[in-house]
């Protein structure tokens, strides 16, 4: 259980958690959410650059707001998670928060992350006073989402509030995505898709669902099926093979991956497909270290042999400091969004 940090009287379930939390920056919102300011949003109002979401999507990096209604709670430890995964709280929410009181939390308690900024030399204060409104919402800061069992209300939240919502999700809910409703589907569906295999996949995911790999597959069917209803995203978190960590040696990107995930994009049918370098930082870092994190040019040479055996797409868009690259469908919708 958490709480904002102005409520003194709601305490945390486990002060571990909401300690090691705090360390790293999060802001806790009534029972299970948080928020944190991206690097990318503070490099935007100090004027040094922004994230591939901007140059993709066209979205102010500055207002994007990275957030999650279950931050602690998931199925999966995955390998290259930076979050504190191992202090996972398990797959049942403690309390279920009204959607509007924690986007509400959630908006304050950043404009308190964000008052740091105020008054500091060589900042764009035009993009610090936007920052305040959010523009683009982002369930990618930690736990999965689609355990939240209103989550599909935020999104009908955030679309009345003039806004873009990303579900970034790990895919073991498939009957949370079919059940939303035109009114509760998010701006864009993004599924993380870290191994190719249901070998590689139980390594990388240390899952505590049961068939955790058939569900994933049972949610690539689900996204196939969505096909004009939603931008649908499939996410590759590329790994190189490394000598550090205590899975150094364990890679996702190898020949014969490539060949795997583009049976898994044909499944899919995806609008867009995201291949993006591992980076070495937070609690990854034991696990997996910095010589485990592919160059951009390997990560593009890996999208190019993708892209070479999926007639359907073509390089859509690329980020070298981010280390991503953007698969998007021939013909297909433009990256640009212009509607929420």
């Amino acid at each position: 259980m958490f709480m904002v940090r102005k409520n003194p009287k709601r305490k945390c379930k486990s002060n571990d958690v909401k300690d090691k939390l705090r360390k790293m920056n999060y802001a806790l919102v009534g029972e299970t959410s948080a928020v944190q300011i991206c690097r990318w949003t503070k490099n935007s109002i100090r004027g040094d650059g922004e994230c591939w979401k901007e140059k993709f999507y066209g979205i102010s990096c500055a207002r994007c707001c990275q957030f999650s209604p279950s931050v602690m709670w998931c199925e999966n430890q995955c390998l290259h998670c930076w979050r504190p995964i191992e202090m996972n709280l398990g797959t049942e929410l403690p309390k279920v928060d009204d959607p509007v009181e924690i986007l509400d939390g959630i908006v304050e308690a950043r404009k308190e992350l964000l008052e740091g900024f105020r008054g500091r030399e060589g900042i764009d204060m035009k993009k610090f006073e936007d920052a305040l409104e959010p523009k683009l919402y982002t369930t990618s800061l930690s736990g999965e989402p689609t355990l939240h069992p209103r989550i599909g209300e935020m999104f009908t939240e955030i679309r009345r509030r003039g806004a873009v919502s990303f579900l970034v999700t790990n895919g073991l809910n498939p009957s949370v995505l079919r059940g939303f409703s035109d009114e509760e589907l998010p701006t864009q569906i993004t599924v993380s898709t870290n191994a190719p295999n249901k070998k590689l996949f139980d390594i990388w995911h240390r899952s505590t669902k049961p068939n955790a790999w058939e569900v994933f597959n049972e949610t690539l069917d689900v996204i196939r099926e969505m096909k004009g209803r939603v931008r649908r995203v499939i996410r590759l978190t590329l790994v190189d093979v490394g000598e550090e960590g205590k899975f150094n040696d364990t890679t996702n990107m190898s020949e014969e991956n490539v060949g795997e995930y583009c049976d898994l994009i044909r499944k899919a049918e995806p609008d867009f497909v995201h291949v993006k370098g591992y980076k070495s930082v937070g609690y990854a870092r034991p696990r997996m270290g910095y010589d485990n994190q592919p160059w951009f040019d390997a990560v593009k040479d890996y999208a190019l042999k993708m892209n070479d055996k999926l007639d359907d797409y073509e390089v859509g868009a690329e980020d070298e400091r981010s280390c991503v690259v953007c698969l998007k469908r021939k013909d297909g919708m433009d990256l640009k969004i212009t509607r929420y």
